[in-house]
């Protein structure tokens, strides 16, 4: 039996340094921190979303892209919740900075990059990359190479800032660094009261790729302070349908 635990456990080493290789810096004992995006966040390597990486996330359809927008503002305020700014960089700048506060994060905090091109905009990515006094930096951009994707991972190794790739073309798509691949779709909402309405935002997350985790989907609601599952949402609604009745 001993024999079996010590083999386990040079097992277990192993893999906790096959992962700080390739990015992934377990927490230390206390420091677990997390973006409260509930049973989605254990499909990641420790159970922990890994920041100081980068993140590729698929946008097929104009819905798909303002339903990862939404998200990804959810995210955004946890992960700029303390201190640190937001860089957005892109050729064609559609959001809207004061809609942001719906998910927590300050308008004045983010600051916009309007680049003449493509080129221009994952060079700016690289470079911002590179500052650590950073939260986030999003680019959204049609393709990318793998070349380019390595560039920006051996970036954030150093400066711990966690990037987010916004890719609309998905006729080029080719493999990356990335840490994890999402592609994020509205589903429709519902009020409380189960009367029509529109109620809070909700969306199917599917990680299609997740480097050292496991891939699968899940639904999820911003109900104002955080995400909810949708099945717990719901039967948080189903209980106060009951209490009022």
């Amino acid at each position: 039996m001993e024999g079996v635990k010590s083999r386990l456990a040079i097992v277990d080493q192993l893999q906790q340094k096959i992962l700080r290789w390739q990015g992934f810096v377990p927490p230390s004992a206390g420091k677990k921190q997390q973006l409260g995006l509930g049973p989605l966040e254990e499909a990641f390597p420790n159970g922990v979303f890994p920041t100081g990486t980068i993140h590729e996330m698929l946008c097929a359809t104009s819905e798909q892209a303002a339903a990862t927008t939404g998200l990804l503002s959810g995210m955004l305020g946890s992960l700029m919740q303390q201190t640190g700014t937001c860089l957005w960089i892109s050729t064609d700048r559609k959001l809207f900075p004061p809609a942001m506060s719906t998910f927590g994060v300050a308008p004045e905090r983010l600051i916009f990059i309007d680049a003449k091109s493509e080129r221009d905009v994952l060079w700016a990515m690289e470079e911002a990359l590179k500052c650590e006094g950073l939260a986030a930096v999003v680019a959204e951009v049609r393709e990318i190479s793998f070349a380019l994707s390595r560039r920006l991972q051996l970036a954030v190794e150093s400066s711990k800032v966690t990037g987010f790739l916004l890719r609309t073309d998905l006729r080029k798509l080719n493999t990356t660094t990335c840490v994890a691949r999402w592609q994020v779709t509205p589903l429709p909402s519902v009020l409380d009261d189960g009367l029509p309405g529109v109620g809070h935002p909700r969306w199917n997350v599917e990680l299609l790729r997740v480097r050292n985790g496991h891939p699968g989907s899940w639904q999820l609601e911003w109900n104002g302070n955080g995400f909810v599952p949708v099945q717990e949402q719901q039967e948080q609604t189903m209980i106060r349908t009951l209490q009022v009745g």
